[in-house]
């Protein structure tokens, strides 16, 4: 309902006989400069039960309005009268003024409604970005149970499912600091709590009896508990949770509307303790894969050095395309370990799953390590009947220790042959080769023996190595004069600081351009004062 305005519809001056002035809807009281009241109508004195003409405004109407009409403002004052808000406009005349109260109750509650809303999207708004700060399950319950102890009640528990006997729970007062603890409950015995923790619609308070609370919900020294809001906490398909709240005694039970707001801020907190779940679930799934992909930590084996590198073309990730392995003589008798390195076609987490397939596929063909040809055939046939048409090349090398000396059979499958680091500083290549892989049905391949006396290496690369491009004018790769070059340096060196070396010189080429993954693999035959001096043992190591 629109209010006329009573500065444009007022008489310059109150007449007690306009019958019109008289029965206004709106209260209207006339004073002189001196709080001698002159007149007021029908509504005024309803407001006023004791105002009469002669009397004084100090002693019949509100202060508020006493104090603004001493002071002869000519702006519109607000104060209230009982439970009425009202504004109050002068219209003066004279020396006397006509105060005109109109009433703004709907308006104010409107307002006040609206201001509330606001406050209440602006923490639902706050609390879904400090909810999704985190994806750990623990932090995401502690902040859950601060906002809801802070905003919506005296104290907050905050229980998450259980597979067990016990829940995971986070209490917190307001004012005070969550603390994660572990129940052993029967959640029935607080009714509703056992509905919500499996997802079903909240009971309404009303329909709790406070004093029936078992005494694991109520926080030390909490006091007397006044009422009990139980809420679940909605996740993803599935139940994330639940929320009790807890109002002290001593302050009013809550609304309709105050657990209405429980309910939307619990989908919030449902919805991000259910991302922190899946999170969690997700990496644990990945860890426990990642295990099975990343390259292994090498180390001497039956009198032989193994020594490994590896960078993936990402360097925010930590698996690819590359790979290597070494596998321990079978319990035969035969103290012959196969070394295996590798280059499946792609990059990224597409060949990282090829790589897997391809190394646990070697090693059920472990007991055909003997005949190289045999076991490159077989995988062959395995990756041909494969429809994604991605293939792999590969070196083997079986390394036997005899005497001082370490014996090697090399076999290679469109890869790279392998560098043979001498004593004297001359790297010469491996005459093997071979067919891709996974291509075409029959492969070719043909290898070689090896002879590495003390201090000598044999070196498995793949081509990231040799291609790399960088260098002073950022385009040049690396290539294989270089990789050369760079061996001469290492004769004599363990296995482990050849590949330190090898990978040192090739991410140096690189700088911060882009390039393939890398892998390295050496194999070498220890110097007696190389054994002495590490016990036999010269770890490898994984790098990204």
């Amino acid at each position: 309902m629109r209010v006329a305005d009573p500065a444009r519809t007022a008489p310059t001056a109150p007449d007690t006989g306009d019958r019109g002035w008289t029965a206004a809807p709106v209260a209207a009281v006339c004073a002189d400069a001196a709080g001698i009241v002159l007149a007021l109508n029908e509504a005024a004195r309803t407001l006023f039960p004791g105002a009469e003409p002669g009397g004084r405004l100090s002693e019949t109407v509100a202060d508020w309005l006493v104090a603004a009409h001493d002071r002869r403002t000519d702006e519109v004052v607000r104060g209230s009268v009982g439970e009425q808000s009202l504004a109050a406009h002068p219209i003066p005349h004279g020396e006397s003024v006509t105060w005109w109260l109109v009433d703004e109750s709907d308006a104010r509650v409107a307002q006040d409604a609206l201001v509330r809303e606001q406050e209440r999207t602006a923490f639902l708004s706050d609390a879904s970005a400090a909810l999704l700060g985190s994806l750990n399950l623990e932090r995401c319950m502690e902040v859950a149970a601060r906002l809801a102890a802070q905003h919506l009640a005296d104290a907050a528990l905050v229980l998450a499912p259980t597979t067990g006997v016990s829940y995971p729970a986070v209490t917190c007062v307001r004012g005070g600091e969550p603390t994660r603890t572990g129940l052993e409950i029967d959640p029935d015995e607080l009714p509703g709590l056992g509905e919500a923790l499996q997802g079903f619609p909240p009971v309404p308070s009303r329909w709790l009896d406070p004093d029936a609370a078992p005494g694991w919900v109520l926080p030390a020294d909490f006091g007397p508990v006044g009422s009990i809001v139980v809420t679940p906490l909605p996740g993803h398909g599935v139940p994330a949770g639940a929320l009790v709240l807890l109002r002290r005694g001593d302050r009013e039970s809550f609304t309709d509307q105050e657990e209405l707001f429980a309910r939307l801020f619990a989908a919030r907190a449902g919805a991000a303790m259910s991302a922190a779940r899946v999170f969690a679930l997700q990496a644990s799934i990945t860890d426990t894969l990642m295990r099975e992909l990343l390259p292994p930590t090498l180390e001497q084996r039956g009198g032989v050095d193994f020594a490994g590198r590896y960078r993936p073309a990402r360097d925010g990730e930590r698996i690819g395309g590359d790979f290597y392995d070494v596998h321990p003589a079978l319990d035969t008798g035969d103290d012959e370990s196969l070394a295996v390195l590798g280059d499946v076609c792609g990059k990224g987490l597409d060949a990282a799953v090829l790589t897997g397939k391809i190394r646990t596929t070697l090693r059920a063909l472990l007991p055909m390590a003997g005949d190289h040809r045999a076991l490159l055939e077989l995988l062959n046939r395995t990756l041909a009947d494969r429809r994604d048409a991605r293939f792999v090349t590969l070196v083997l090398a079986s390394a036997r220790r005899e005497g001082a000396t370490v014996r090697l059979r090399v076999t290679s499958a469109g890869h790279p042959p392998p560098l043979i680091v001498r004593t004297d500083g001359r790297v010469e290549e491996a005459d093997t080769h071979g067919s891709l892989i996974g291509v075409l049905p029959e492969i070719e391949s043909s290898g070689t023996d090896v002879t590495l006396d003390p201090g000598e290496t044999c070196l498995l690369y793949t081509d990231g190595i040799v291609e790399a491009r960088g260098g002073p004018l950022g385009d040049a790769m690396f290539g294989e004069d270089r990789l050369r070059q760079s061996l001469t340096e290492c004769a004599n060196m363990p296995a482990d600081a050849v590949v330190e070396r090898v990978q040192m010189l090739a991410s140096q080429w690189i700088g911060r351009g882009a390039h393939d993954d890398m892998a390295v693999l050496a194999i070498t035959a220890p110097r007696g004062q190389h054994l002495a001096a590490v016990g036999g043992h010269g770890r490898g190591r994984y790098t990204a």
